[in-house]
C-alpha cells in the first residue's frame, strides 16, 4: 500500500500574479496576497495530486490603492458577498517532452464553476537548509474573465474596450512536505471529530 504525502503552500516563495491588457496598449499586473491550498500525493508523484487552493480576493494588490478598491467591489470581485475564489483539481496530465503538464480544474469565482486548463512546470524537488524537503512548480494559464461574471468594461472613443476579457495566469509555487505522520494524525483527528458531532 501506498502512502499518501501532505504538502503545504510555503507562501513566503510562493505569488498567484495576473495580467490583463489595459487601454489595449499595455498590461496591468496583480497578484493576491492571502491563498493557502491542501495538497495530497501518493509517495512524492505529483501526477498524483489532489490540489484544493483558496484565495482571498479581498487580498488583490494591482499597485493602486483606487483601482484595488474597484476590483473588490461589485463591478468585479464583489468580496462583501464572494469571500473565496477556490480551485479543485480534476486531472493531472503526464508530462510533455519540455516536462510540462496539463492541470485541469474547477474554478469557482463570484459563485461560478467552470473547467480551467493550467500548464504546470515542475521545478525539482530540494531540501532547505533547515531540512525542509521543498518543491517547486511554475503554474501558467490564461482565462476569459466573462466566463466567471466579471463582465465590467467601458469602450474608449478609438474603438476597443479599455480591459480585455482574456487574463493570463502566472504562479510561482514552492510546497513544503508536511509528511505522512502528520496525515496519518490529522485523518484521526477527523475521524474523532465525526464520531463526537
Amino acid at each position: 500500500m501506498k502512502n499518501e504525502t501532505k504538502w503545504s503552500i510555503d507562501q513566503a516563495h510562493s505569488e498567484i500574479a495576473f495580467k490583463v491588457r489595459h487601454l489595449m496598449i499595455a498590461h496591468v499586473k496583480g497578484t493576491f496576497k492571502i491563498f493557502d491550498a491542501s495538497i495530497y500525493t501518493t509517495e512524492k508523484d505529483f501526477t498524483t495530486a489532489t490540489i484544493d487552493l483558496s484565495i482571498d480576493p479581498s487580498s488583490i494588490t494591482t499597485g493602486d490603492v483606487k483601482r484595488d478598491e474597484h476590483l473588490k467591489g461589485a463591478d468585479f470581485f464583489d468580496v462583501k458577498k464572494h469571500k473565496e475564489i477556490t480551485f479543485t483539481s480534476s486531472t493531472i496530465g503526464k508530462a510533455d517532452a519540455n516536462g510540462n503538464h496539463e492541470l485541469w480544474g474547477e474554478l469557482t469565482m463570484k459563485g461560478i464553476t467552470k473547467n480551467l486548463k493550467l500548464d504546470v512546470q515542475f521545478g525539482g524537488i530540494a531540501n532547505d537548509p533547515w531540512g525542509n524537503e521543498k518543491a517547486g512548480f511554475t503554474v501558467t494559464g490564461k482565462l476569459n474573465r466573462s466566463d466567471w461574471g466579471l463582465t465590467w468594461n467601458t469602450a474608449m472613443e478609438t474603438g476597443g474596450l479599455m480591459v480585455s476579457d482574456e487574463v493570463t495566469i502566472s504562479c510561482e509555487v514552492e510546497l513544503t512536505n508536511v509528511g505522512q505522520t502528520d496525515l496519518k494524525m490529522e485523518l484521526a483527528s477527523d475521524a474523532n471529530k465525526k464520531s463526537t458531532l
